[in-house]
């Protein structure tokens, strides 16, 4: 299962989703809005600051930047299979 955590207004979260959509790789989004908590707690865990933080499963793999940085090179597709 990929997770991806979001804030409205985000290009990245858009463009991130936009090819989940596009692979047909079914995805949970969580807003973060309004739960500076749980985003901090996604901070220490991950070590990321901004939006998107996405996970395939319990791994995560970073953001839109990543998520395409896969998809390009196939490893995404093994990910989620």
């Amino acid at each position: 299962m990929v997770t991806v955590y979001t804030t409205r207004f985000c290009g990245y979260c858009v463009r991130a989703k936009r090819l989940l959509k596009k692979r047909d790789i079914p995805f949970e989004e969580v807003s973060l809005e309004g739960n500076h908590e749980r985003r901090m707690e996604l901070v220490q865990q991950t070590g990321w600051r901004t939006v998107p933080m996405i996970f395939v499963g319990d791994e995560f793999i970073g953001g839109s930047d990543e998520l395409h940085r896969l998809d390009k090179s196939g490893k995404l597709a093994a990910m989620v299979a």
